[in-house]
């Protein structure tokens, strides 16, 4: 029997864990699927396919300007008798229905729902989108609920909860940990917390710098690395003057982009997540799976993934002194600390393997093309 066609679509500029899912689902689903990727002319995602990888870059600049676009979508639906088209970002959804009504094959069209959503989609234009969609993969029960609250029964897609994974990490050898270290500037005496994600003020970076500063004024020894780019020069700017001000520049690093965050993971005492809300929370299951200790806000996914004082520690959402006390708390009680990052790895393994889930969304997928 051969197999059926799919496009795992992102046409988001960013380079972060949404985009780089659908690139790890792209190669995942291989195996069951024809797979061709459709990323944005200019994306970062380019370097992340390999020869034998089929993506297709097409220009789309905004949702005012894609009909052409979305005829270029059409056509590589049409050529390729495509049957699903799987979307990652919640702004392609015009783009992609435009593209299925275009098209002479009209494939299903899943969305992997990665943002909230905090208002009803009763209008005209929302209904009609809506209505074109057939599956909708919410990546926590949180986002869930918020998606049966605010999409009218009548128009709403079929709805089922899929997590995100991690792929399995290398594992650093100790020297080649120590290597590392040495590199990127970390102290051996210093409790190292790191920071990965985008360098914008959602993130909240600002928080862990104020947290850093409150304790290195009790007299700790802490530092704080932030692994990321930064979206506007302006706040990386702020943030740095902020450290200068505070006189913390032997305590806070920025290290820019990093292609391989879980090395970086392997190297930290503990990784914070401090963003307003975060809708899942990637990044905490990435250093989970490598043994490290996690933080994160009270809100969002983060509870789902987080179970506080049992696989990490949870903070009160925008306080950077609740922040502080979660950090004391691993620096004080090294027996925490690593009774925590083992079971944050436990807890990984049975519930956040990339392996499983993707297993997982080809059944989905072939459910849904076959009905």
């Amino acid at each position: 029997m051969s197999k059926k066609t799919i496009i795992e679509l992102c046409m988001s500029p960013d380079l972060g864990g949404l985009e780089l899912y659908m690139v790890r689902a792209a190669k995942a689903l291989k195996e069951d699927f024809n797979v061709i990727s459709v990323i944005n002319a200019g994306s970062k995602l380019a370097q992340y396919y390999d020869a034998d990888d089929i993506f297709v870059a097409i220009e789309k600049k905004s949702n005012f300007f894609m009909f052409a676009a979305a005829k270029k979508l059409a056509k590589i639906i049409d050529e390729n008798d495509v049957q699903i088209v799987h979307m990652h970002w919640t702004k392609d959804i015009p783009f992609v229905v435009l593209a299925k009504l275009l098209s002479k094959k009209k494939p299903k069209i899943v969305q992997t729902r990665n943002m909230t959503m905090t208002r009803f989609k009763d209008d005209f234009y929302h209904r009609f989108l809506y209505k074109n969609i057939a599956l909708m993969l919410p990546v926590t029960y949180q986002v869930k609920e918020q998606l049966e609250k605010f999409i009218p029964a009548d128009i709403r897609p079929k709805i089922e909860v899929l997590y995100m994974g991690s792929d399995k990490p290398e594992m650093l050898a100790h020297h080649e940990t120590e290597k590392l270290k040495t590199e990127l500037g970390f102290e051996e005496s210093v409790f190292n917390i790191g920071m990965v994600g985008r360098i914008n003020e959602a993130k909240g970076q600002y928080l862990l710098i104020k947290a850093v500063d409150l304790l290195v004024k009790k007299g700790l020894s802490v530092s704080a690395y932030f692994v990321g780019h930064a979206m506007e020069a302006s706040y990386l700017e702020m943030l740095q003057k902020d450290v200068k001000e505070r006189g913390l520049e032997e305590h806070i690093h920025f290290l820019g982009f990093m292609k391989n965050p879980h090395h970086f993971y392997q190297l930290c005492d503990a990784v914070v997540l401090a963003s307003k809300r975060e809708t899942f929370g990637l990044v905490l299951i990435e250093a989970m799976q490598v043994g490290t200790a996690v933080i994160g806000a009270n809100s969002g996914g983060v509870v789902e993934i987080i179970d506080d004082g049992e696989s990490g520690l949870l903070f009160e959402s925008q306080n950077a002194e609740s922040l502080a006390r979660a950090i004391e708390k691993l620096v004080e009680d090294k027996s925490l600390h690593e009774r925590l990052a083992q079971a944050g790895q436990d807890k990984c393994a049975e519930k956040f393997s990339n392996e499983k889930q993707f297993v997982a969304l080809s059944h989905i997928l072939k459910d849904l093309s076959e009905s």
